[in-house]
């Protein structure tokens, strides 16, 4: 772990809004005034494939990025793009996914909630 990859850990932790790379590295460069935005990317994409953070993809919109790393539900608004955590408590079943689905060794699956966030809906 660098000086670089450390801070930009903390600083995540710290939010519950699931930023993306360019708004992490405004919130870092108060910490670490030369970091480059692409070192941000770099280690996040290294901590994200390390397992340390989770990596949010939604098709047509910038990766977004989750301290949290256990295994949970994102929700994303469609107005105006946040994303939340799903709470725990509330249970989205799936139906049973076969280990072999057309040739494909089948690995997991990502669920794409989207709404209309409280915010928005004011």
């Amino acid at each position: 772990m660098t000086v670089q990859r450390t801070i930009i850990l903390e600083e995540l932790g710290k939010l519950k809004t699931h930023p993306t790379a360019d708004e992490l590295y405004r919130i870092v460069r108060k910490r670490l005034p030369k970091i480059s935005l692409g070192t941000v990317y770099r280690n996040l994409e290294i901590l994200s494939a390390s397992g340390r953070i989770q990596k949010i993809e939604v098709p047509g919109t910038m990766k977004r990025f989750d301290c949290n790393a256990d295994i949970h539900h994102h929700i994303r608004c469609i107005s105006c793009g946040a994303v939340s955590d799903v709470h725990t408590g509330v249970e989205i079943s799936l139906p049973e996914i076969p280990g072999d689905l057309d040739g494909y060794q089948v690995l997991g699956c990502h669920l794409d909630l989207v709404g209309i966030c409280p915010r928005c809906r004011k």
